[in-house]
């Protein structure tokens, strides 16, 4: 072993001593090789290594000229190595090189532009911009006193043998002025300059011939000049834009993997202009030879077809999702529903048994009414109870009910020797657990016999399904029917109690009182209400009446706090004290005049938001379903708590049950105090008896009721407690309890006539259409009203009084003070005082949006976190009922898509501007118009919630969270047809990604209108808009206010992004023409991301301005 490693290192020792000795031999050669060195010994061997090293230099240029490009070309070059190389990496690619040394016989060196020369040419270029001329400045070389051959196009020149060039010369530009000959092919020599630039990448750039018939050297255009005779056609003489010049430019259908060759596209393959390879054409397209574009319609028209035939499925069957899981819950409701009724009716049919039972067996009859006295006893303080007494004692009928085997010892021990003989069995033992408990809830949550379910039952807190959950409900209102039934003296909250077993949650009660209540527009000097005095106790049911323009409704608005661009004068006083009405919102119903509901939800979806959002956070679900279901039963809303309320497009419920989910919506909420505008208008009279009585139950728990009612019959008159009759002028003519209005009018001689309903009559009298039968006038109605009850009479009303001498002896008010001084007023000054009022109540109005008062109420209502959840899940619902909608404005954006996506070509010297320009355009007005419906269709319904208490940051946080999925399909769906049919260099992501963010823009812009501006003049505005920004944008006027605003509208950022996402796949040859359009347009490439934060931004400013709109100018 040793032996044979010996040999080999011996071995080892000449070939390295070999290596050695070449390598040395080699080193000199090496480091004098120079371009010269061809033109000196001709050596082919030398040849390879002289091109590498002239193509060294030339690649060194990218690092002294780096520093300039940054500076003056950095909008248009984002990456100087990447960018830079992208034209100019010839590596494998130096044919051009090698040849060029050896038609210059090796002293290219000397003909290359330096870095100086360099700069002086594109500086040059740039400066002109978009002048046609292809002239540059006078310089060292070409002037008006040294023009010589090489200054040209397409010949360049040398600086001689015996000079030589450091092309990294950036200062100054040397003397090349000899052996001029024509440039070399894959090199340009501009006209006005004497040297040689490679061309670019994506260019061919051929030796030119001589067209004799045109005289120009093809395949440029420049000609000889004349009076040269020994001048020929050179090579390539200018690299431009391809607007100026796009001579070089690899031509469309061919590519060129070197400057100085072209090879035409093969069938399968498509070469866009500038190419320099071929690129594979998508399967079911047609790509022939020399074939500039794959055409690839068809995958837009099959995507068009699939996407169409989608569409018309959601069109055609979008209700059938929410029409199947409602029929499934319904189809739960009812089995509970049905469970309730057939234990309710097995328990009554078991009573009535052992009622039998008692009388034939005497032992039983004994044990049985020594029961009966225990629950008696126990039940003795429940049944005296009223609203407002002590609370009722705990029992053993709490739901759920106690377990088996809770009785006295002595039935266990007699219970344990009897079950030796024989086990009884499981309807026995329900029995003897009615015979021990008959307030027990057997049989309401459980299968009769089963008697593992019992222990196991859930309590009301813990129930999670929605069975369990209706069952507990409507065993509540079953057994709310039979304790009500049996104890006819119990007001309704007894009856609850009775039936809860438990505790009950009292309603805060709310007195109103209001004193010498006045109201005056302001500006006007016009009295709406005037001197009405009265109160509204909690627990009875008011009505106020009287002609239309009595002030009935403005009475009611002021009780609410609702009245704006008025001076109030008086007291309102709640329970005794002077406070805003706006601290007990939470607790106060305000039923307006008009049906506002939400047409697109069933009448249960209702009733379930507004009990979700204004009932007390703490209430467990059970007991809120309870609630609702009570409200439901009480309205008779049964048959139709399934059906949408309706709108006016498309038929609902009738007319009658929409005005009950009114009402309904303000009793889910369990109010302290209920105001109503009207309930009864358009009802028929069992309607309205179903109504009044629904809410007469209210009134049983405590509920101050108050209501506007227009024209009730006999039947409904008798149902109210209290009247207040308003005659015009809003003045009082009556106001106390409804029983004693006709014997009042009949002291004063007006008897009402047979068979005529009093009410009616009363009105038509203060109306002025029946004349009273007494002496007695109208207008003096009032004011014996107020002398009756010692109130002060106003001093131009007491010509109305009797006896006006002694009244104006002794009333208290100067009769000058309240004297109504009518002044003629010039138009100018009538024309003042309205604009002052406008104003003002304009003023008034955005003061009581943001008005802010302690919260008295005492309940806690759900949070906007959990409020927006509520929202979400509503809205959601509202945008799959009208998926059809959706569908035909995602179909508009398919076939805008398709269309512009056609029509607009994509042209390589604007980088495909004019489609993107139409993109901008229609993208905008078609998702601005669609976005209007997401708050100008619910306006209404907002100021109404939001009246109530409900957040409005839920409210406009849940649209927007919606509306983000059209924020991010629209644009898809607009994209996937434009991108097919119009087929840009861009990238799909970077189109969607400037889509997504200019349709978030345009939606919170869309937000702005809707809600501040009326539909129709809403409309107008975002069809305009698109089109004037972005005629705007595009504007190349040098008027500098127009160019601030243009900086200002998001169509220019817009434009610029989709611009600059197309404008940097142009690359190679195309760097000159990216360069000279940006600066045209006043783009930067650097600015792509800056443009999409714009429009985010512009979004986002947009979205918090709406929000501002929404709650500054919403109206009470």
């Amino acid at each position: 072993m040793a032996l044979r490693e010996s040999r080999i290192h011996v071995c080892w020792i000449p070939h390295v001593l070999l290596y050695i000795i070449i390598g040395l031999s080699l080193l000199p050669c090496i480091q004098c090789v120079d371009g010269n060195d061809y033109s000196q010994t001709g050596n082919p061997a030398v040849l390879p290594i002289v091109t590498q090293l002239i193509y060294g230099r030339l690649s060194n240029l990218t690092k002294i000229l780096s520093q300039d490009i940054k500076e003056n070309l950095g909008f248009c070059i984002k990456d100087v190595d990447v960018d830079w190389h992208g034209a100019f990496n010839f590596a494998g690619k130096l044919d051009f090189l090698t040849n060029c040394v050896k038609k210059t016989k090796g002293d290219l060196t000397q003909r290359l532009c330096t870095a100086a020369e360099l700069r002086f040419y594109f500086k040059s270029l740039f400066e002109r911009g978009a002048a046609e001329d292809n002239y540059l400045k006078p310089n060292k070389n070409c002037n008006l006193s040294s023009w010589v051959s090489g200054c040209e196009p397409g010949w360049g020149c040398s600086v001689g043998q015996d000079h030589n060039v450091d092309l990294k010369t950036s200062k100054a530009m040397p003397s090349r002025t000899q052996d001029c000959q024509p440039c070399c092919e894959g090199f340009f020599c501009p006209q006005g300059i004497t040297c040689m630039i490679p061309c670019p990448l994506g260019s061919y750039c051929p030796l030119a011939k001589l067209n004799k018939t045109t005289g120009i050297c093809d395949p440029y255009s420049y000609q000889i000049a004349p009076g040269t005779p020994n001048h020929t056609c050179g090579g390539a003489d200018i690299w431009a834009d391809v607007e100026r010049s796009s001579e070089i430019f690899c031509s469309p259908g061919s590519y060129c993997p070197t400057t100085i060759r072209e090879v035409p596209c093969r069938s399968g393959h498509y070469c866009r202009m500038g190419s320099t390879s071929e690129k594979l054409c998508f399967k079911l397209t047609t790509c022939n030879p020399n074939t500039a574009n794959q055409n690839i319609h068809a995958y837009g028209v099959m995507l068009l077809v699939a996407l169409c035939t989608l569409l018309l499925f959601i069109y055609n069957c979008s209700d059938q999702v929410l029409t199947t899981r409602e029929r499934r819950q319904a189809k739960s409701r009812e089995a509970a529903a049905r469970h309730a009724r057939e234990t309710a009716q097995a328990r009554e049919r078991w009573k009535s048994a052992k009622d039998i039972a008692k009388k034939s067996a005497g032992g039983l009859q004994e044990h049985l009414s020594r029961t009966f006295s225990r629950k008696k006893s126990v039940r003795q303080p429940e049944q005296m109870m009223v609203l407002g007494q002590a609370k009722p004692g705990k029992d053993d009928a709490r739901l759920p009910p106690l377990p088996l085997g809770s009785s006295s010892t002595s039935a266990q021990s007699s219970g344990t020797s009897k079950a030796k003989k024989k086990e009884p069995s499981n309807l026995t033992k329900m029995l003897h657990s009615l015979e021990e408990n008959p307030d027990s809830n057997e049989g309401f949550h459980l299968e009769i016999g089963d008697k593992n379910l019992k222990k196991n039952m859930p309590k009301g807190k813990q129930l999670s399904t929605h069975s369990q959950i209706f069952k507990y409900a409507y065993g509540q209102i079953e057994k709310e029917k039979a304790m009500q039934q049996q104890n006819n003296n119990l007001t309704f909250s007894g009856v609850i109690s009775m039936a809860a077993g438990g505790e009950i949650r009292t309603r805060p009660s709310i007195e109103v009182a209001f004193k010498d209540l006045t109201l005056t527009l302001k500006g006007k000097k016009k009295h709406l209400l005037r001197c009405v005095t009265g109160k509204f106790m909690p627990g009875r049911v008011s009505a106020v009446m009287g002609p239309s323009g009595a002030g009935k409704t403005t009475f009611l608005s002021a009780l609410a706090g609702k009245v704006t661009g008025c001076n109030m004068s008086g007291l309102i006083l709640i329970n005794g004290k002077v406070e805003s009405m706006q601290s007990y919102k939470k607790i106060i119903g305000f039923v307006p005049q008009d049906d506002i509901v939400h047409g697109n939800l069933t009448v249960e979806e209702n009733l379930r938001f507004s009990a979700r959002c204004r009932l007390s956070a703490d209430m467990p679900k059970p007991d809120k379903v309870l609630v609702i279901e009570r409200v439901i039963e009480s309205l008779g809303l049964q048959a139709v708590r399934d059906s949408l309320v309706g709108t006016v497009e498309k038929r609902g419920i009738s007319g009658g049950q929409r005005k009950r989910v009114n009402v309904g919506l303000e009793m889910v909420m369990e109010p302290s105090l209920l105001i109503l505008d009207e309930p009864t208008t358009g009802l028929d009279s069992s309607s309205s008896l179903l109504l009044l009585r629904a809410l007469r139950r209210e009134a049983l728990e405590g509920v101050n009721i108050c209501m506007v009612v227009h024209q009730p019959s006999y039947a409904l008159f008798k149902m109210f407690d209290d009247l207040i009759l308003l005659a015009k002028g809003g003045l009082t003519a009556y106001h106390g309890s409804a029983k004693k209005v006709e014997e009042y009018f009949a002291g004063l001689g007006i008897t009402v006539p047979e068979r005529v309903n009093p009410p009616d009559h009363f009105i038509d009298i203060l109306e002025g259409i029946v004349k009273p039968s007494s002496r007695v006038t109208r207008e003096q109605l009032p004011v014996r009203w107020m002398l009756k009850n010692g109130y002060r009479v106003p001093a131009d009303m007491l010509q109305y009084a009797d006896g006006l001498a002694a009244m104006s002896s002794t009333s208290d008010s100067n009769p000058g003070d309240d004297e109504a001084t009518t002044i003629e007023q010039s138009f100018a000054g009538d024309l003042w005082e309205d604009m002052k009022y406008n104003v003002e109540t304009k003023r008034d109005r955005i003061q009581h949006n943001f008005l802010k008062s302690k919260d008295l109420s005492n309940r806690r209502t759900p949070g906007v976190a959990r409020q927006y959840r509520y929202f979400l899940g509503r809205v959601s619902k509202q945008r799959l009922r009208e998926a059809r909608v959706q569908a035909i404005d995602y179909m508009i954006l398919l076939l805008a898509g398709a269309c512009l996506g056609t029509l607009a070509k994509v042209s390589d010297a604007t980088f495909g501007s004019l489609g993107y320009t139409y993109t901008v355009i229609a993208v905008s007005l078609l998702c601005k118009i669609s976005a209007l419906r997401t708050f100008s269709l619910d306006k209404l319904q907002y100021w109404r919630e939001s009246a109530s208490g409900i957040s409005s940051l839920a409210h406009f946080l849940s649209k927007d969270a919606v509306e983000l999925f059209n924020t991010f399909i629209k644009p898809l769906l607009y994209l996937s047809m434009f991108y097919f049919f119009n087929n840009p260099r861009s990238s799909f992501t970077d189109n969607y990604v400037v889509l997504v963010c200019l349709v978030y823009c345009v939606t919170g812009i869309a937000y702005v209108l809707s809600i501040y501006l009326e539909p129709s003049p809403a409309q107008l505005w975002s069809a305009i808009l698109p089109v004037v920004l972005t005629l705007i944008a595009v504007q190349e006027n040098d008027n500098r206010f127009l160019k601030y605003l243009g900086k200002l509208c998001y169509t220019k950022w817009a434009l610029e992004a989709f611009v600059i996402s197309n404008a940097k796949r142009y690359s190679g040859v195309w760097l000159i023409t990216r360069c000279s359009y940006l600066m045209q347009s006043g783009y930067d490439l650097q600015d792509w991301a800056f443009c999409l934060l714009f429009l985010i931004l512009a979004g986002i400013v947009c979205r918090v301005l709406a929000f501002f709109c929404m709650v500054t100018f919403k109206k009470k």
